[in-house]
This record gives C-alpha cells, structure tokens and sequence, in this order.
C-alpha cells in the first residue's frame, strides 16, 4: 500500500514553500522505498521552480541530490535490502530500450530519461506510467532499484547529497574525457561544480588552477587546495597563462568569453563545457583549429558511472563544503544561492526539520 509522506511544495515562481501530506506510491517488486535523511539544493531547483527552464508542472516538490535508508524493498530486488545507505540523484527511470541506455548512459536516453521531479513517468515497463515526479525536498521516495546507488559507508550522509548532481556532474567529464595524473588542469567558475572539480582533480593527481573573475575567491580555490589561481580579468595573468593547460572544465553558467578560454590549452587540450549559459557563446574557431583542441559538452552520468564516483569519494576522502539547514530555511537558501551566497551547496536536514 502507499504511504503517506511530508514534502516541501511551491505552486507558482514566486509562491514560498509550504509543507504538505502526500501519498508515495506502494512498493512494487523492483522498488526501494527510501527514508529520505539529506537532500541537497541545486541551482536548477531555483530554475525549475521559477519556471525557466521550460513549463513548470506545479505543484513542484524539487530535489535531485537524496541521500537516505532502505525503508522496505520489492519482492524482487536484488541490489539492496532494509537499512542500506543508498542515494538517488537526477533521473528515476529511462526507456531502457536504446543504444544509450543499453551502453549505461542512462542520462542521455535517446527517447528521453524520466526526471526526478517536475516529470512524468511514461514507459510501459514502469508500474506508475502516467504518474508525476516528486522530488527529494520530502520524507520519503520510492524509485526503482536500477536508478538507486550504494552510499559507502565511509561518506556521511549529509556530505552524500549533493554528490548526487554536482559531484557526478563534474566527475563524469573528468572520467570520460580521461584526466590523467599530473596534467594540468582547470576549472572555469568556483562554485557548487567548480568546488567538486577541483577536489576531484586533486585526487587524480593533476596539477589545479582556479579560473575566476576577479580576486574575490582567491583565498578559497587555496583553501580547497589549488595550486594556482588567474583571475581572468587580468590581461597579464592571462598572457602568462597561455598555452600551458591541458583541461578546462567550464562551470559558467552565464554569458561569456570562450576563446580567451580556450586561448589557455596547450596543442590537444579540451575544454568541456558543464555549465550552461542561457544565451548563445560567440568562438573564435581558428582558437580551435590551430591546436587541434577539443571543445564538448557533458551532463551528469549514468547510473554506473554515478556508483562509480560515490566509490572514488569513498575511497579518495571526495566530500563537498556544505551548509546543513532546516526544511524551514528553504525560501531563505534560494535566495542566497540566487546571489552565490553559499560555499558550497545547502543540505537540507529533512529528517530532523520537516514536520
């Protein structure tokens, strides 16, 4: 049967959260059912609830960084039992059919993954098709064990969260685009994703340096452990710089100059783009073709590739900066995130404070 659980709704942009009842769907054979303890806040949470990108289906209930314990399990699951520490991140389903999905990128569904919120479930193999998505900003979910991972037992629970996205977001294109130890390597933009990549980067062993506007995150990028810093608005940093990198990983997520970016990789460099700027890049292409450099685009990872991050941060000490906060503080976090208020990702403590 369905349970009854508390989630954090918003019935328009504008409209603050208010908490209400809802039922989560009854256990079928391959589900999890999740106690929900942590779930983190994403930029694209304030995105979605303000109904940019895209129709928003209200009433929405966001979140897609949930970290929590195996509650109860179907009568066929295999991967997971009662009191497990498992997680879910941006996706709860996929059509499984095409040659993505069979590949293990589930994220790049050719017939369209199913989101964890503000989505509908539309595959026939699904035993709630037609149902719509609810976030994590709640008490409790219900997913199908092939989208829920395994959170070692050396990451604390709070710190999992926000691995979920902006951990797999940024260590997926590391992986992929293959960074080596003791390359050089940069990450463009030092927020929730740009604060990921540079730990990740440093447990690969490459060499790491910050590219930000400005001094203003200087004494952080050191503080994360950083080995350099060029604020981009100095021409002379810049010209110091040139030619000497062998991989950006471009967070911004705004308007802004590519080719002097890319004027910064050595010959075969890349630069791979996560951040997602509303308008459109303008590129010099012969910044490009005469370095026979790479420029690509990556989202977050399958849910493999998710496990195999979450194991890579069990093993290598990976946590994000976090600011743990009550269900309470929700309205006052969107806007402090909305002004780059935050280092580096809210962790709303739903267990304890939504009641």
């Amino acid at each position: 049967m369905s349970r009854t659980c508390k989630g954090l709704f918003a019935d328009s942009p504008d409209d603050k959260f208010y908490v209400k009842d809802f039922e989560r769907r009854a256990v079928a054979p391959k589900d999890v059912d999740i106690d929900i303890k942590f779930a983190g806040i994403c930029s694209s949470d304030l995105h979605v609830k303000k109904s940019e990108w895209g129709p928003t289906d209200y009433e929405v209930c966001p979140g897609h960084e949930i970290a929590g314990i195996v509650r109860a399990v179907g009568s066929e699951v295999t991967k997971f039992k009662v009191g497990d520490r498992v997680g879910v991140g941006c996706m709860v389903d996929s059509c499984r059919t095409c040659e993505c999905c069979k590949n293990g990128d589930e994220q790049l569904c050719q017939n369209g993954m199913v989101q964890t919120y503000n989505d509908r479930l539309r595959y026939d193999h699904h035993p709630d098709k037609g149902a719509k998505t609810y976030g994590g900003y709640s008490t409790g979910i219900v997913v199908d064990e092939a989208f829920v991972v395994t959170i070692p037992d050396s990451i604390e629970l709070d710190k999992a969260a926000p691995l979920l996205c902006c951990g797999i977001t940024t260590f997926s294109p590391l992986y992929h685009y293959g960074l080596k130890k003791g390359q050089h390597f940069a990450v463009a933009g030092l927020g929730g994703l740009g604060h990921m990549s540079v730990k990740f980067a440093l447990a690969i062993g490459a060499k790491v340096t910050v590219l930000s506007r400005g001094t203003a995150k200087r004494d952080d990028a050191f503080k994360l452990g950083a080995h350099d810093y060029v604020d981009v608005k100095d021409p002379e940093a810049m010209k110091a710089a040139a030619a000497s990198i062998d991989f950006i990983l471009d967070t911004i997520s705004a308007k802004h100059d590519l080719t002097s970016y890319l004027s910064l990789l050595r010959y075969d460099g890349k630069l791979i783009m996560v951040g997602a700027s509303p308008e459109p890049l303008d590129l010099v292409v012969f910044t490009i073709i005469m370095g026979r450099k790479t420029i690509a685009g990556s989202p977050i990872g399958g849910i493999a590739e998710t496990q195999k991050m979450l194991d890579f941060c069990g093993e290598h000490g990976v946590a994000p900066e976090i600011e743990v906060i009550s269900a309470d503080y929700v309205d006052e976090a969107y806007e402090r995130v909305h002004s780059a208020d935050v280092r580096y990702r809210f962790v709303i403590d739903i267990a304890n404070t939504l009641k």
